[in-house]
């Protein structure tokens, strides 16, 4: 049975491995069709580092309204299921306004989980209701897993050991069907919940995209990206649950503590951001079958 679309307006979708020039292409669309970025990255939901996660600027900003940028404290964690509820609304009052929304960015598992839906799976909100408030504190973790072991779910526990969301989530599934939610998982085929207009993931050669990277790197350097940083650590970036995860912080804590120099510190960000754009490569390459490789 084929789904129900979420939205009346088809979605325009531009994604692709970081310094790919995704955030330029979107610009460029949403400004020609009178669109409403919607920035579909984990990190730039964070404020006070928007060098580092190459947030819009404040003329881009000026030209398209974007959305789900700079919302999120650094004590907060960045989850997919949260993600996914924000992102709807988001696409939903942008459509309200007669407007599209124009999906950008690299977090191929978020851009995902929107257009496909989580799992598709039972689900009843009374029940998950009674589950949040049994299990609502983290010192009740131990309890939870031990309730999904008895039921025959020493699997789930295993793979979403400290994800409390996931964990209540799969006891829910258990519950109603009498099923573990990897089993089922494993029968589900997904499909789009949202019509795509355009949906586009850019491609560069490997020699391409590493120049690329290099010529963003030293760019944010030079605007101001250590000393964002170091007032990041002041705020509390690297203990963030999540944030802490974003590129190039940790490289330019070792910096400021002396460990090497700075042409040392700007090679090995290329390094590390070469090797996050190739996992994202890959990603789009097998998971996204409805865009297209776009090589620019």
């Amino acid at each position: 049975m084929k789904n129900k679309l979420l939205a009346p307006l088809p979605l325009v979708v531009i994604a692709g491995p970081t310094a790919s020039g995704k955030s330029a292409l979107a610009l460029e669309i949403a400004g020609k069709i009178g669109g409403e970025i919607v920035s579909i990255d984990s990190m730039q939901l964070y404020k006070n580092i928007p060098i580092g996660t190459a947030q819009p600027s404040g003329d881009d900003l000026e030209r398209v309204p974007h959305h789900l940028v700079g919302i999120y404290e650094f004590a907060q964690r960045a989850e997919v299921y949260t993600f996914v509820e924000m992102a709807e609304k988001t696409i939903a009052e942008i459509n309200r306004r007669n407007r599209v929304a124009v999906l950008c960015g690299g977090t191929g598992l978020y851009l995902k989980s929107l257009l496909y839906g989580l799992d598709q799976l039972p689900g009843d909100d009374a029940l998950k209701a009674q589950l949040d408030k049994e299990f609502d504190s983290p010192e009740m973790l131990p309890e939870l897993q031990a309730r999904l072991i008895k039921l025959g779910d020493a699997a789930v526990v295993e793979k979403f050991t400290n994800n409390r969301r996931r964990l209540i989530r799969a006891l829910e599934v258990r519950m109603l069907t009498n099923r573990s939610i990897l089993q089922l998982q494993g029968e589900y085929t997904p499909q789009l919940r949202y019509a795509i207009e355009q949906g586009v993931w850019l491609d560069h050669d490997r020699s391409v995209l590493i120049d690329r990277i290099a010529r963003r790197t030293a760019q944010m350097l030079e605007m101001g990206w250590i000393e964002e940083a170091e007032a990041a650590f002041a705020n509390g970036l690297l203990e963030s649950p999540t944030a802490h995860q974003a590129l190039g912080y940790k490289l330019i804590k070792r910096y400021c503590d002396g460990e090497f120099d700075l042409e040392k510190l700007r090679e090995l960000i290329v390094t590390a951001t070469w090797q996050y754009a190739r996992r994202q490569l890959t990603w789009f390459r097998h998971q996204h079958p409805e865009l297209q490789p776009l090589a620019r």
